[in-house]
């Protein structure tokens, strides 16, 4: 009996060690490498850590209260009105007011946004729009309406990026943005003490800096997921949430929509998916993902160099530039689809620069949550297109697509995941539904066990 007892009691023992020792731990630093501006709009990797939005998207991309506790709609939809969470400060200690958040929203959208005027109200902001606005909501959990603020209690504009978000700002050396963790956050205290990004580091010197243990979290572009694999690296990756689309000019040598139309029928996408991106994502000839709508293989994938070559009508346009923005697999697949346009007769050169005039742009646009419309209208405003108004229900939804496609602007290939390697030392991390590591909740086990709770807002 005694040594049953005794076993029982190391058997405990043991086990309330290992969970001592797996269980999320505050403090300690969290270091992450990253190709891109850790600033850049959409999808840079700082702005969720710093800044909220009145909104956001959860788990599973269902839009949840956050700088915002309610909301409602009226005059069908031309009205809301979005009631401020109490007792939110930004992180230089200024209070979070609804005029803050109408010159943040002011700022980050001065003109064409989904809203007609926005107004502070009491302890709301109030949307009106000419037309209907059905997604808002959703549509401000979105990246760029992410809320910073634009004034001072001085009067003046802030010296860097102050929000109201779990980490805020705390240097900026040797291209290294430092991260503190945010005490008085309204959603809790993040379990790490302090963030390093370095930023504009090239795939390959990430994971060499992986392998000998100076970062934790590096980025696995989808075209080296199997390379990944095979060296056992571990890998969180997300669902398709990036779209690679051809954005073409609607004006100069292609304002034919058959030139376009044409254009769209002579790319290959199976082989831009195979060769390039080694067999990741889905190929698409949809705005949306599959998983989103469920009828995007209504929209025809397959190359047709012939019916491309009829619809071009033995006109050759004058030299075309596409443009290619981004790292060696980005220009490569320009490339690809370069010589693509060619086979079916048009002259298309290759270059990276995207601030010269140019007649086609291949582009990365990423979803920020699971509701369709909100999605479209969100892909459609990146691409300066203006969505058809919005309907109720997935006919509506297809034929807004549908319009949106048939002007031939913006011609999908793939959909592609976002993927990243972990270090054994990080526990917890997710991804957002955009695909980026949520670092808010993710902690570290070797690091000293600081506050005894978390207080997180309902």
């Amino acid at each position: 009996m005694l040594w049953r007892c005794a076993t029982s009691f190391l058997l405990v023992s043991a086990a309330l060690l290992a969970w001592g020792r797996t269980r999320p731990h505050y403090g300690g630093t969290l270091r992450v490498e990253i190709a891109e501006d850790p600033w850049q709009r959409p999808g840079g990797i700082a702005r969720r850590l710093v800044l909220d939005g009145l909104t956001r998207a959860d788990a599973s991309g269902a839009t949840q209260p956050a700088l915002a506790v309610d909301w409602n709609s009226e005059n069908q939809n031309h009205r809301w009105q979005f009631k401020l969470r109490p007792g939110v400060h930004f992180q230089d200690g200024s209070p979070l007011t609804p005029i803050a958040v109408v010159a943040s929203l002011n700022t980050a959208c001065p003109s064409n946004c989904p809203w007609s005027a926005i107004h502070a109200v009491g302890g709301s902001v109030i949307f009106t729009g000419d037309e209907p606005m059905p997604n808002l909501p959703g549509l401000l959990a979105g990246d760029e309406y992410l809320i910073a603020l634009t004034i001072t209690s001085e009067g003046k504009p802030p010296e860097g990026v102050i929000g109201t978000g779990p980490f805020q700002v705390s240097g900026f050396l040797n291209g290294v943005l430092t991260l503190a963790a945010n005490e008085n956050c309204w959603a809790g205290r993040p379990f790490a003490g302090t963030i390093e990004i370095r930023a504009h580091r090239a795939v390959r010197d990430q994971w060499l800096d992986w392998s000998v243990g100076r970062t934790d979290i590096v980025e696995v572009p989808p075209e080296q997921m199997r390379q990944a694999q095979q060296q056992r690296l571990n890998i969180v990756s997300s669902p398709p949430v990036t779209l690679l689309a051809v954005q073409i000019a609607e004006s100069g040598s292609l304002e034919s929509p058959l030139l376009r139309q044409s254009m769209a029928l002579g790319i290959d996408r199976s082989a831009l998916s195979n060769v390039i991106f080694q067999k990741q994502g889905e190929v698409t000839a949809s705005l949306l993902p599959a998983n989103l709508t469920g009828y995007s293989f209504l929209f025809p994938v397959e190359r047709d160099l012939a019916k491309a070559q009829q619809l071009r009508g033995g006109i050759t346009p004058p030299l075309l530039t596409l443009a290619a923005p981004g790292d060696a697999t980005m220009q490569l697949a320009a490339q690809r689809i370069a010589l693509n346009l060619r086979e079916g007769g048009f002259n298309v050169q290759v270059t990276g620069d995207a601030t010269q005039h140019v007649d086609l742009t291949l582009r990365e646009f990423r979803l920020e949550g699971n509701q369709p419309q909100a999605a479209l209208e969100s892909i459609a405003g990146d691409a300066g297109l203006n969505p058809p108004p919005p309907g109720q229900g997935d006919m509506a939804l297809f034929q807004s697509e549908s319009e949106i496609l048939g002007r031939y602007t913006l011609i999908p290939l793939l959909y592609l995941p976002r993927a990243f390697a972990v270090s054994g030392r990080v526990r917890d991390l997710r991804l957002n539904p955009d695909g980026s590591p949520d670092l808010a909740d993710a902690s570290l086990l070797d690091t000293a066990r600081g506050d005894s709770s978390r207080g997180d807002a309902p």
